[in-house]
Order: structure tokens, then sequence, then C-alpha cells
């Protein structure tokens, strides 16, 4: 899990810990997987990104933790608590790039599952950036 203040930095703007929601982020993220929007955003220490295939990752890049909001254009549950201070977010597995592929490794099952398709080369840019 990770607890910790999240900024967001829109065209140079800041959005502090206090009106983040998270909850609402995941929804969003979710809804542009549901339509096949292919989109990537970063918000203070996490990257969202949702495909044209309906796909929709939730990323902390710093421990390359992942979970999965949304697969096929099909909602995933996801476990956040969110405080005032603070959120904590049920991680469900590990990513990492290997070239063009999206590699993820679930912590259920330990199953490693490799992906194409996915923009890998703008989210290594956006990674680099947050």
């Amino acid at each position: 899990m990770i607890r910790g203040k999240a900024r967001l930095q829109p065209g140079g703007q800041r959005q502090t810990r206090e009106s983040l929601n998270l909850a609402r982020e995941v929804r969003t993220i979710q809804q542009r997987a549901a339509d096949q929007d292919g989109r990537i955003v970063s918000i203070g220490p996490l990257v969202f990104f949702s495909t044209e295939t309906g796909d929709a990752w939730m990323l902390e890049p710093e421990d390359h933790l992942a979970v999965r909001p949304a697969t096929g254009g099909d909602a995933m549950a996801v476990l956040i608590e969110e405080t005032e201070e603070r959120f904590a977010i049920g991680w469900q597995g590990r990513f990492h790039f290997d070239g063009d592929m999206f590699v993820y490794e679930d912590n259920a099952f330990g199953r490693v599952t490799a992906i194409s398709g996915y923009p890998i080369k703008q989210l290594v840019r956006v990674i680099s950036q947050a």
C-alpha cells in the first residue's frame, strides 16, 4: 500500500491532498476505458492510463505497483481508503516494461502477463516527468 500526499499538476496548477479524490479518478479512468478512449494522466506519484482496447491501469512507478481498474471495458474493483490527510491503495501486483511490452505480475497468484499494444513510450515519458 502507498500512503502519502498527492498533488495534481495540470497546466502548472497543484491540487492538494485535501481536494484530490482517488475514487473519482478511478471512476473517470474506468469510464475512459469503457469508452475505449486512450488516455494517460499523472496525479502526484500516480499514473492512470486507459487504452483503446478498454483496459485501465493505476500505477505507482517508484515501487512498480499496479492495480487494474478495468479490463475489456468492464470496471474492476479497486480498494481505496481515503482520509483528509492520507490515502491507501490495495495494490494487486507489480509492473515493469520489457521493450514494447507491459508486464504485470499478479500478487494473488504470481501469474505474469505480458501485454503488447500499450503506449509504452508515452508512459515512460509521463513517468519520467512525474
